[in-house]
């Protein structure tokens, strides 16, 4: 059995963070921070060991989510997925966040993204298919997506 991820959750939008924190932890991972504005989570980037960081791109002190991704991705410590309503406001390089999974989400598709993400973090590239709800970045998409 695969290790459980260590998930950050960077959402300004409580019922959608708690919503999200209740999917991720049924999914067999555990949630080890929560933050709403990108100065919450540059501050828990440095206190938490997170494997990976479900970031919204509009927070609480504006459209951030891009400048967390990129702080995160300086710093090393975990992987970013975006997690907006509008992936159209992501930079053409992700800002280093490995893909993007698009709200609303269903429980299904952020069950299948974890177990992907959770191969692609222990052992990557990951061996199943990448499920529907789920975008790779073009950086990703060239080491992991499977050859056709």
């Amino acid at each position: 059995m695969t290790e459980p991820l260590k998930v950050l959750i960077v959402e300004d939008e409580a019922l959608l963070a708690m919503e999200l924190e209740s999917l991720v932890e049924e999914a067999g991972h555990s949630v080890v921070g929560w933050a709403t504005s990108s100065a919450e989570a540059k501050s828990m980037v440095e206190s938490t060991d997170a494997d990976i960081a479900f970031v919204d791109i509009h927070l609480t002190d504006g459209p951030t989510g891009v400048d967390v991704a990129h702080y995160i991705g300086e710093k090393k410590r975990s992987m970013v997925v975006f997690m907006t309503a509008n992936p159209k406001r992501i930079p053409d390089h992700f800002a280093g966040a490995i893909g993007v999974i698009a709200k609303p989400y269903t429980m299904n598709g952020l069950t299948s993204a974890l177990r992907y993400l959770q191969e692609g973090v222990r052992r990557p590239p990951p061996v199943s298919t990448r499920p529907a709800g789920f975008t790779l970045s073009p950086a990703y998409a060239a080491v992991w997506a499977p050859a056709a």
